[in-house]
């Protein structure tokens, strides 16, 4: 499934979601194309994940995107252990590293590509589509 221009870009259940934890991991690309796995704070809007921190333009992520803006990002839980119940949401697509400007705070902008979301329904299911 893709979304078309007129669509949002995040489904009403994944909003709800992304709203609550606030912590998720991204996934960059290093120098050697391996993988960095991060612990970040963010928001959603306007259909992009926003990602702050402490000294963000002296982390490696923030060099990492400005070499290759590919990344990922995934915010999950476990919902009950029983029964067993994960849920999450997975956001593929690009980042800018913007620095600071007009007293804003520097950010990570992530527009997503394609996100793959589960057990946002209280069951199993799994949905995933492409974005633009």
């Amino acid at each position: 499934m893709t979304s078309t221009a007129s669509e949002p870009v995040f489904t009403e259940a994944e909003r709800d979601y992304l709203a609550t934890p606030r912590l998720g991991r991204l996934v960059t690309l290093g120098r050697d194309g391996g993988p960095q796995v991060r612990p970040v704070g963010y928001s959603v809007s306007a259909g992009v994940i926003e990602i702050g921190g402490f000294d963000l333009v002296d982390t490696q992520k923030f060099r990492n995107i400005d070499r290759d803006p590919r990344v990922a990002f995934v915010v999950d839980d476990l919902a009950s252990l029983d029964p067993w119940h994960v849920r999450g949401v997975e956001v593929r697509g690009t980042a800018q590293a913007l620095p600071a400007t007009g007293g804003a705070d520097p950010v990570i902008r992530v527009t997503p590509t394609r996100i793959i979301s589960w057990g946002l329904d209280g069951g199993h299911s799994t949905t995933a589509r492409n974005i633009g």
